[in-house]
């Protein structure tokens, strides 16, 4: 039989860092992140990433380990979570896999078509020819080269279109066609995942006091460190809401408040994107975020499918 993997889920505020906690007061634990951003260094108040305290407490796996400019994708995630629960089941702790992030879930559970490896010069001329002529350029090079591709990445991610243009020079095959034919790693683990579901209104009250508490945190100065470090909008895990909005304050396009109600706004949009995507994931139980046994009556639908 598959070895059981509890997984944590839901949409962003919903509590997931926070029962997640509790349970490493019951079991032995190690906590694998499953969180798009919290991937990055130096993006943490913006992110609701784990403090240093928490992390002491319970390790974290998969947190801090790129910089904002590195290329980092799903099928990176997917191979270094499996590596990840190996080691911990190694250590006879018990893996728990937390987050939000859909792609890097779905990534885990499923596995993902990896393609062939990376070409730094070819990436940075295409950097650099996006840079002059503006990533239009980029994007209507791939829709000739891969029309289909093209339509699922959209006309301003430049980290997957430079990757998609990456692929075919390398290879000759369009992504779309090696992602739809190639080989995925097999199945390891069978993954118990339980979502912690929240009245929408309520969902949004905590999103909103959210963004308060980051605010009053700090994150303003947040942003001016990866300013003064070189990053900005032109890297993807920058234009995600929180940063995006305080870097447009910050160059003086709108103002703070104003900034504040987006990043409020553009939250609660993406935590509605989150639902709709976990509302096609097979096998979620979900369960009340708010009842005050919460950690026992998670425990008890991963106990039950063991």
């Amino acid at each position: 039989m598959l070895r059981k993997i509890l997984v944590i889920l839901g949409p962003t505020a919903s509590g997931k860092t926070k029962v997640s906690l509790e349970i490493a007061d019951i079991l032995k634990v190690e906590i694998i992140s499953a969180d798009s951003r919290q991937v990055y260094r130096y993006m943490d108040i913006g992110t609701a990433k784990p403090g240093l305290e928490e992390r002491k407490r319970v390790p974290h796996h998969l947190i801090d380990i790129v910089d904002p400019d590195e290329y980092f994708t799903a099928a990176d995630y997917s191979i270094k979570a499996r590596e990840a629960i190996k080691e911990v089941v190694c250590r006879e702790k018990e893996p728990v896999v937390v987050g939000g992030s859909g792609l890097y879930l779905r990534a885990l559970f499923k596995g993902f078509f990896k393609g062939p490896g990376k070409d730094e010069k070819l990436r940075q001329e295409l950097k650099e020819k996006a840079e002059r002529s503006g990533v239009e350029s980029l994007y209507l090079e791939l829709k000739k080269k891969d029309p289909q591709a093209a339509q699922k990445i959209g006309p301003h991610n430049l980290v997957r279109i430079i990757r998609a243009l990456e692929v075919y020079e390398l290879s000759g095959k369009k992504i779309s066609d090696l992602q739809r034919k190639g080989e995925y790693p097999p199945v390891e683990y069978d993954f118990v995942k339980i979502g912690l579901k929240l009245d929408r209104e309520k969902l949004y009250q905590r999103i909103d006091q959210r963004v308060e508490q980051m605010i009053k945190a700090g994150l303003i100065n947040e942003v001016k460190g990866l300013k003064k470090k070189g990053y900005n909008l032109s890297l993807a895990p920058l234009r995600t809401f929180g940063y995006k909005e305080i870097f447009q304050y910050l160059e003086g396009e709108i103002s703070q408040d104003e900034a504040r109600e987006r990043i409020k706004l553009n939250t609660r949009h993406y935590a509605k994107r989150q639902l709709t995507w976990f509302k096609k994931e097979e096998g979620i139980i979900w369960i009340d975020a708010e009842k005050v046994n919460q950690k026992e009556e998670l425990l008890k639908f991963f106990n039950s499918q063991n």
